[in-house]
């Protein structure tokens, strides 16, 4: 696709008029999606202005009403509707390119278009998981080791101080024979 040339370049401002520079621009599904969205929104404001206006109207209950009021808000309330209409057709075009554009492509599944981490790294997962496991069992056994160093060491304080205890008591019993 070639572009246009530009203004600058030898030719005339006003040598392409915007419905050429459109022509020129390629129409992809992403910009008629824009398009289809800008629209339902033009779709949904029309149809609130409607609402608002028949909310407004008075009911005829036998209330005298003014005939111009009355032709006025009729011919907007038409205008609303004539452009909800030409915004549903717009929408119905717009709907139909993507479809045509769309016709080719075979569906897929979504999650074959997200890219997981957890796919990627699941075979370093297992490594790591056997990794993990190995360092917490190696924590353990030393844990454990450490634990029994501790009890043994308990008991030894334990003796130091039963002797001590049992020297006192000598020591004490000494002191009272003498007296």
């Amino acid at each position: 696709m070639s572009t246009p040339p530009l203004a600058g370049a030898g030719m005339p401002p006003g040598a392409f008029s915007g419905t050429q520079a459109q022509a020129a621009r390629e129409v992809n599904t992403a910009s008629l999606c824009r398009i289809g969205q800008e629209t339902v929104q033009d779709i949904v404001f029309r149809t609130m202005e409607i609402f608002q206006l028949l909310r407004n109207m008075q009911l005829p209950n036998g209330v005298t009403y003014h005939t111009s009021t009355y032709q006025d808000r009729l011919a907007k309330l038409q205008e609303h509707l004539r452009q909800l209409s030409i915004l549903f057709r717009k929408l119905r075009l717009v709907y139909d390119k993507c479809n045509e554009n769309c016709a080719g492509l075979d569906p897929v599944p979504i999650e074959q278009l997200i890219p997981y981490v957890e796919e990627d790294g699941s075979k370093h997962d297992d490594r790591g998981a056997a990794n993990q496991l190995r360092f917490a069992s190696e924590e353990r056994r030393e844990i454990m080791e450490v634990n029994k160093k501790l009890k043994q060491k308990n008991q030894q304080l334990k003796q130091i101080m039963d002797q001590l205890r049992n020297l006192i008591w000598d020591i004490n019993a000494m002191l009272a024979m003498r007296n």
